[in-house]
């Protein structure tokens, strides 16, 4: 692993699928290009994707790609792309093609610290922390075998709290560094009482930054703690 050990980075994945990990990594991102950082953003693999003019658009990388200046192509990005909106291995073995951990790490590796002179690396996984990426693997399992630290992402809402403990403890299980939990409020009709971003900091020791809807909420302050933090990368 000397590639990823020359580069920062972080691996975000999140307690379930569409809870916004590609919401709050465009966004991160945005905030990092901002600053003069050089992100390689990948998420090897995407399924349910369009297919338009024969070829297959992963949506969520195209957000990634433009959120770090679209210095890199699509094809080194997201090499793996299928159109069922299923998990990976799924989605691939109804295609008659099948992946496994090796291939998505080295589609990860690619061109990082090579070509791209990048100086942060920010993966996105697909579904949740605990769903199968590939035939012999979870989001869990590439995590590790990149050895990057994991940004949680949650949904901020009633219930959440349950999700993030979770996904806190099969981080835990797996042996990955949790750089921070980010609560994503996916709507704008949340209870005003709600407080789970106090009520995870009084369950864990964990870094816990809410996002609402406003521009930058919320992403600034991560950046910071990203930035300063020596979990993020070896």
């Amino acid at each position: 692993m000397s590639r990823t050990s020359l580069l920062r980075g972080i691996f975000v994945t999140a307690t379930d699928t569409g809870v916004g990990k590609t919401h709050v990594g465009t966004r991160l991102v945005e905030a990092m290009t901002r600053q003069g950082l050089r992100v390689a953003v990948r998420k090897p693999v995407e399924s349910g994707c369009e297919l338009q003019d024969g070829e297959l658009l992963p949506a969520d990388a195209l957000r990634l790609r433009a959120a770090a200046g679209a210095r890199e192509p699509l094809q080194t990005i997201c090499p793996l792309r299928f159109r069922h909106a299923l998990s990976p291995p799924r989605a691939a073995s109804l295609t008659g093609t099948r992946i496994f951990l090796a291939q998505l790490r080295d589609a990860v590796l690619t061109g990082v610290n090579g070509e791209t002179e990048s100086n942060w690396l920010h993966v996105e996984g697909a579904g949740g922390i605990c769903s199968p990426i590939a035939e012999d693997g979870l989001n869990a399992d590439l995590a590790a075998a990149l050895r990057l630290p994991v940004v949680l992402v949650v949904p901020d809402r009633l219930g959440g709290i349950n999700q993030a403990l979770m996904g806190l403890a099969a981080a835990a299980a797996w042996q990955l560094r949790v750089a921070a939990v980010v609560l994503n409020r996916l709507t704008t009709d949340a209870d005003p009482d709600l407080d789970n971003a106090g009520e995870l900091a009084a369950h864990t020791g964990h870094a816990v930054f809410s996002l609402g809807h406003g521009p930058g909420a919320g992403i600034d302050a991560l950046l910071a703690h990203l930035l300063q933090s020596p979990d993020s990368g070896e």
